[in-house]
């Protein structure tokens, strides 16, 4: 069950939000609980035992670990992240590792294994309280709207709003603001691009054309961000629903000037887990210089194996540490040199080739992809396909490009500073309902007559 789901829209999200408001403050953490295993037990009917397996030991690491002597307090936190890694071992990197075939990769597990790191992790440095209740621990790394595809929720920013969380309608409204809001990112902007890039990339190289090739790779960039910025927003938006506040995951990457900036901006979750779980007790900046590099090279060979078991991950996740250790060395005081517009195309170029390593299944297919963006083969500048695209796309790929920058944001800011008294008329609340309707009923029917409908990070 996905959330752009005409079965989650209009049956699954009703239902549970009908028994949580209903049912009364007592039971409401026990309705997420049933609704969130029923959530994941729907596409992974076997494997929820697996993760309610996983949440049991935890549970039992975080009490070990509170109550154990200092001594053994650091051989508790030690068999927990053994245990934990050894889940995405056998899961997720036995064919990569060691060729073992057939065992299938569950669900979310790169995600709810991080979150239950973090929460053994936290109490043993004392960043968070360990939970003594097993439900409430359960409900933690289960809880259906982030529980597959993120974001990444670390225990401590969400533990007071376990059993203490604010409810209000201003709130539940906002949730259902931004919840449609991810929902029209995935539906009608992530899932059109798709159709370009998926079309594209199934071309065989020789039949491919350089501008092909850059409208592909493009349409891919904006439809990867519209996919997971958007399942994001969906998450924050129900979250709210339910009276939680989950940090941001993405700022506007693609306005970013540097190759550092930009990954402070995207998948801020899982950068602030690396940062603070990895790079920091490897002693992060505060060390030499040589040791710092190693450090970041750390840091992103890990970053690219948890994207994925192939190699094409990994030289991704090495190619980004490489840049952002050349600008640590030099090249970050140069680019501050030159002007705003170099910086971003230099920025833009960087993480457009990276995304062709990122979507390719080998590493000499983006190789060659790469080399006919450049020109370098006997591929034709234009064909008829390119033609095709840009007649049918274009007002999907400008307004992707339009909508992956503030500049909506700014001019709303822009409005209220001219005139506060407008934007807070009954007639600005209107046309902005209005537009969330629209949204809605554009996505209901385009969900009704088609099949396409994946979500890129269910597979990490």
């Amino acid at each position: 069950m996905v959330f752009s789901s005409l079965l989650f829209l209009f049956l699954f999200l009703p239902l549970v939000l009908i028994c949580y408001y209903t049912l009364g403050n007592r039971f409401r953490n026990i309705v997420l609980l049933i609704a969130s295993l029923f959530f994941y037990a729907w596409g992974e009917p076997k494997y929820v035992y697996l993760m309610v397996f996983s949440i049991i030991i935890n549970y039992l690491f975080g009490v070990k670990v509170d109550t154990a002597s200092k001594g053994n307090r650091k051989l508790w936190l030690s068999i927990s992240v053994i245990f934990n890694l050894g889940l995405l071992v056998i899961f997720k990197y036995a064919d990569f590792l060691f060729g073992i075939k057939g065992i299938k990769l569950p669900l979310g597990i790169s995600f709810f294994t991080f979150q239950t790191m973090s929460y053994v992790i936290d109490v043993y440095r004392n960043d968070a309280k360990v939970q003594k209740n097993v439900l409430d621990l359960a409900l933690y790394i289960s809880l259906f709207p982030q529980l597959v595809a993120g974001p990444i929720v670390r225990y401590q920013t969400v533990d007071e709003q376990i059993n203490n969380r604010d409810h209000s309608l201003e709130k539940f409204a906002d949730g259902v603001n931004r919840f449609v809001l991810g929902l029209s990112k995935k539906v009608l902007l992530a899932n059109q691009l798709a159709l370009v890039a998926d079309e594209v990339f199934a071309t065989n190289i020789a039949n491919l054309s350089v501008l092909e090739s850059w409208i592909g790779i493009i349409c891919y960039a904006l439809q990867i961000y519209f996919d997971f910025s958007g399942y994001s927003d969906m998450a924050i938006g129900l979250g709210k629903m339910f009276g939680f506040d989950f940090l941001e995951n993405f700022n506007y990457p693609y306005v970013s000037q540097t190759v550092s900036e930009f990954w402070r901006r995207w998948h801020i979750s899982l950068g602030s887990w690396f940062r603070d779980y990895v790079y920091i007790p490897l002693g992060g900046n505060r060390v030499s210089r040589l040791k710092l590099f190693r450090n970041l090279f750390v840091v992103w060979f890990l970053t690219g194996l948890w994207h994925g078991a192939a190699w094409a991950f990994i030289v991704w996740g090495l190619y980004y540490g490489f840049f952002i250790a050349i600008e640590r060395a030099f090249l970050e005081k140069l680019l501050y040199r030159l002007p705003k517009v170099f910086r971003h195309v230099y920025l833009l170029l960087i993480v457009i080739i990276g995304w062709v390593f990122f979507r390719s299944n080998e590493i000499g297919q983006a190789l060659e992809f790469i080399k006919v963006m450049m020109g370098l083969g006997s591929n034709q500048i234009i064909n008829n396909s390119l033609r095709i695209f840009i007649n049918d796309y274009w007002y999907i790929i400008v307004l992707s490009i339009v909508f992956s920058t503030p500049i909506v944001n700014k001019a709303k800011n822009l409005v209220s500073k001219v005139n506060k008294i407008i934007l807070e008329s009954s007639i600005v609340y209107a046309l902005h309902s209005l537009v969330l309707v629209v949204c809605m009923l554009m996505v209901v029917v385009l969900l009704s007559s088609s099949s396409y409908n994946p979500f890129l990070y269910f597979r990490f």
